[in-house]
């Protein structure tokens, strides 16, 4: 059981890469942030991320469904 993490902007540049599929699944995005943290240079705190699961902004502790897809969305600024 999986689930699809998308990266955006600098996160994405760090990683290496804008989606990767983790097996085995996280129980909820806090979990998976940390798995992640420890495997790439995510480059952001938690604290200053967003996380939505398929499209919709959701708690760090949200549990996770087989074949949800998760966006770690960083800051972002512009005029």
């Amino acid at each position: 059981m999986s689930v699809t993490v998308l990266y955006f902007a600098r996160m994405a540049e760090l990683v290496g890469c804008r989606e990767e599929v983790v097996d085995p699944m996280p129980l909820d995005p806090a979990q998976l942030f940390r798995d992640l943290d420890r495997r790439h240079p995510l480059g952001f705190p938690r604290e200053s991320l967003r996380v939505a699961v398929n499209d919709r902004l959701v708690a760090w502790e949200s549990p996770l469904q087989p074949g949800d897809v998760v966006a770690l969305i960083p800051p972002v600024s512009g005029g």
